[in-house]
C-alpha cells in the first residue's frame, strides 16, 4: 500500500475554457406555459446558472477556497482483484489525541465537499463534547478518485476500499458516518469488518427491512400498529420519491453508459441533472447560485468524468433490493423529513442494534449541508461521555 501524497485542486486553463466555450453554445429546450417543477427542472433556473457558470462564477476562487479548507491527500489502495486504484480524501485529526477516527462516506450526487462545514465542528476540542479524527474519501470514480477499470466493483469492494484507506491512516479501529450511497457502503462495512475494526456506524439515511410474513409475530404487529403522523409523512415522501423521483435511478441502474455520453459532453446537462435532486431532495434549503455550480463543478472536473459516478448504480442496483446480512455493531440514526425515504423507526429497530436515534422536524438528503449543527449534535451524543457508544473505540474516548 503506497504512502500518502498532498493533494490540491488544479484544474487547467485549458478546461475552464472549453467549458465556457460549451456554455456559449449551449441551446435550452422549450417550455411548457406555468409547469414550475411538475416537468422537472424550470427552464428559467437552468439558463440563470448557465449564465452564471459561464460569465459570472470564479472556480478558481472556489478552488482556492476548498484547497485552503479541506486538507487533501491520495493514495493507492489495493482492492483484491481489482489492482490498486488512487484514492483521494480529506483528513483532518483533531488537537485532542484521544479523539476518535470518523470515516465520513458520501453518495451520488454528493462529494467529500460535503464534509466542509461539519469538519471544523467534529473535529473541534472542548470538554462538553467529543472530537474526532475525520476522514472523508472520494468514492472510486467519483471526485479525485480514480474509477474501476474492470466491471463488477461492488458493494464489497467500495468497502473495502474504505476500510483499508482507515487502516493505512492508522485507524484500525473506527466508527463511521454515511448518507445516500455512503449509508449502504457503511452498513456493508458493518457487516463485514463490524467488531474487530468497525465499532459503530451512524447514518442520515436509515433504511430497515419491511415486515414479512416470513416472521408472523412482526408481521402481525405492523398490520395491527396504527402509523403516526410522522411515520405517514414519511411514507408519503417514500411514495412520492418511488412514484415521481426515481426515474434518474432506472436508467443510471441499466444503462448508465448511454447517459454518460450526455453527461460528459454537455455541461448544461449536468447541471440540469443534479440540481433537479440538489432542490427536490432538500427542505426548502436555500442554495446559492455559486454552490450549485461549485457542487457540479466538482463533478465537471472530476478525475474521470461524470460519468464514472453513474456505474455505482449498475453495480450496487441488487444491494437495493436486498440490502444484506443485518450489521450486529451498534447503529445511530438521524431521522429527517425530506430525506428521500423515510421509513418507520421500528422497521430500522427490528433489522439493526440501534442505540441512538434522533428525529427531526425539517431537512432533507443532504443533512451535513442543509443542517450541520444538527447532525454533528447526534453524532456527539451517540459517542458522549453517557452515550449509548461511548469509548466504543478502546483507548479513544474523543476527550482530552
Amino acid at each position: 500500500m503506497s504512502s500518502e501524497t498532498p493533494f490540491q485542486i488544479d484544474v487547467s486553463d485549458e478546461k475552464l475554457t472549453t467549458l465556457r466555450a460549451k456554455l456559449e453554445l449551449a441551446s435550452f429546450p422549450n417550455e411548457l406555459e406555468d409547469a414550475g417543477w411538475k416537468y422537472g427542472a424550470p427552464l428559467a433556473d437552468i439558463k440563470r446558472l448557465t449564465e452564471r457558470w459561464q460569465n459570472g462564477y470564479d472556480w478558481r476562487k472556489y478552488e482556492k477556497e476548498i484547497n485552503e479548507q479541506l486538507p487533501m491527500f491520495t493514495r493507492d489502495i489495493d482492492v483484491d482483484g481489482f489492482g490498486a486504484l488512487n484514492i483521494h480524501y480529506v483528513h483532518k485529526k483533531s488537537e485532542t489525541v484521544d479523539a476518535i477516527p470518523l470515516l465520513f462516506c458520501h453518495g451520488w450526487p454528493g462529494s467529500f465537499l460535503e464534509v466542509g462545514k461539519i469538519l471544523p465542528l467534529l473535529t473541534a476540542s472542548a470538554p462538553e463534547h467529543p472530537s474526532f479524527h475525520v476522514v472523508a474519501l472520494s468514492l472510486p470514480g467519483f471526485g479525485f478518485s480514480e474509477a474501476p477499470h474492470k466491471q463488477g466493483f461492488g458493494i464489497n469492494q467500495y468497502a473495502e476500499v474504505a476500510h483499508k484507506l482507515m487502516v493505512a491512516l492508522g485507524y484500525k479501529e473506527y466508527v463511521t458516518h454515511g448518507g445516500d450511497w455512503g449509508g449502504i457502503i457503511t452498513r456493508r462495512m458493518a457487516s463485514v469488518y463490524g467488531g474487530r475494526h468497525h465499532k459503530a456506524w451512524h447514518t442520515n439515511l436509515p433504511i430497515g427491512k419491511s415486515p414479512s410474513w416470513r416472521s408472523p409475530l412482526s408481521f402481525l404487529s405492523f398490520l395491527l400498529t396504527p402509523w403516526s403522523v410522522e411515520e405517514k409523512a414519511g411514507i408519503e415522501r417514500t411514495t412520492w420519491f418511488h412514484t415521481k423521483g426515481r426515474g434518474y435511478f432506472s436508467e443510471q441502474s441499466t444503462q448508465p453508459q448511454t447517459l454518460g455520453y450526455a453527461l460528459t459532453d454537455s455541461p448544461v446537462g449536468l447541471l440540469a441533472w443534479i440540481y433537479e435532486k440538489l432542490v427536490l431532495w432538500t427542505d426548502n434549503y436555500n442554495w446559492s447560485d455559486d454552490e450549485v455550480l461549485t457542487w457540479i463543478s466538482l463533478y465537471w472536473f472530476s478525475r474521470d468524468g461524470p460519468a464514472a459516478s453513474l456505474r455505482i448504480y449498475f453495480e450496487l442496483r441488487a444491494e437495493c433490493e436486498d440490502i444484506g446480512q443485518n450489521p450486529t455493531i451498534p447503529m445511530g440514526a438521524s431521522f429527517f423529513p425530506k430525506e428521500i425515504i423515510v421509513l418507520p423507526a421500528a422497521w430500522l429497530r427490528k433489522s439493526n442494534n440501534v442505540v441512538f436515534e434522533s428525529h427531526h422536524k425539517t431537512g432533507g438528503h443532504f443533512a451535513a449541508t442543509e443542517h450541520p449543527e444538527v447532525l454533528v449534535q447526534d453524532i456527539r451524543k451517540m459517542f458522549a461521555k453517557g452515550g449509548p457508544a461511548f469509548a466504543i473505540v478502546p483507548g479513544r474516548t474523543g476527550y482530552a
